[in-house]
């Protein structure tokens, strides 16, 4: 037996003062109103009604629990009516886990757009290169830059960040040339910590994959502050080339070993697979998709 459909029934008899009428108003036979309320006196352990000839009345311990009958079906209404909303209309919170530098430089303007469509969402941001875990950090959507592993989750192909080497033009003026991949053994290197095993990059020259185990002048879990370190001279480092598109234009930086394949690793949208997905995760979803499929740049 439902019980909530069962408080509900005994709500509608408290009210109307009679099973005929609870039946009346909820389009059910008296007989099955009488087996609710029976089977909710035997469920609890307390008689609800006194039966009279003509007429039935509350018992003590009936009007106690009316309050919490009232009061329980009051509350799942009110919030099934705030899970359907959630489902037509965007609206509620949203939790993202965004990395540090797409945060800033691709993600603000987009949201902005996004947050102005929709003036009834609030948007919790959590800014962080780390894997998070969805289910347990509670997170709605998660951007990430990785190779996919079968995760029960869902996804969707955002954009490809195609990974550059770079130094800065004055670092290149006071080094070695770098014309090869090997050349970097004899370099300073800053590396991502994040990226494990951090001093080994591979490169591919079209026949062979190579790895090149560097010399780490400095290791971080920060991007921004690599290539920061990078425009002051610090050593060679590799980002994706969306970070460093204007530093590159301006010659402050400048692209090295050219000849190899591009290495280009997918970002994606990643969401929790579930069957009634709230309106502002679908939403976002698909808006985000579209601007960066609108906003395509060679990065």
């Amino acid at each position: 037996m439902d019980k909530i459909q069962c408080l509900t029934v005994f709500s509608r008899v408290a009210f109307h003062g009679t099973f005929t009428a609870a039946a009346n108003e909820l389009n059910i036979t008296q007989s099955a109103v009488s087996k609710k309320i029976a089977w909710l006196e035997q469920d609890i352990g307390i008689t609800l009604f006194h039966r009279h000839a003509r007429a039935i009345s509350l018992t003590n311990g009936g009007k106690q629990y009316l309050k919490l009958a009232i009061k329980l079906t009051e509350e799942l209404s009110t919030f099934e009516s705030q899970i359907r909303q959630e489902q037509t209309i965007v609206s509620g919170t949203l939790k993202l886990s965004v990395p540090s530098a797409f945060s800033v430089r691709l993600l603000s303007s987009p949201l902005n757009e996004f947050m102005n469509f929709n003036p009834n969402l609030t948007v919790d941001l959590s800014v962080s290169d780390k894997l998070v875990n969805l289910v347990e950090d509670e997170i709605d959507i998660a951007i990430r830059a990785t190779y996919l592993k079968d995760s029960g989750l869902k996804a969707k192909w955002l954009m490809d960040n195609e990974l550059v080497y770079f130094a800065s033009a004055k670092y290149l003026a006071n080094n070695p040339p770098i014309t090869e991949a090997k050349d970097l053994e004899q370099h300073k290197c800053l590396t991502y910590s994040l990226s494990p095993p951090t001093n080994l990059w591979r490169f591919n020259d079209g026949n062979e994959e190579l790895k090149i185990k560097v010399h780490e002048r400095i290791r971080c879990d920060n991007p921004e502050m690599l290539v920061k370190m990078a425009k002051l001279g610090q050593g060679v480092t590799a980002m994706p080339r969306w970070m460093v598109e204007e530093e590159l234009k301006s010659n402050e930086l400048k692209v090295v070993l050219h000849q190899y394949q591009s290495s280009k690793l997918p970002m994606y949208l990643i969401y929790k697979d579930v069957d009634y997905q709230p309106q502002s995760i679908r939403s976002f979803v698909d808006f985000l998709s579209d601007y960066f499929f609108q906003h395509k740049k060679d990065r």
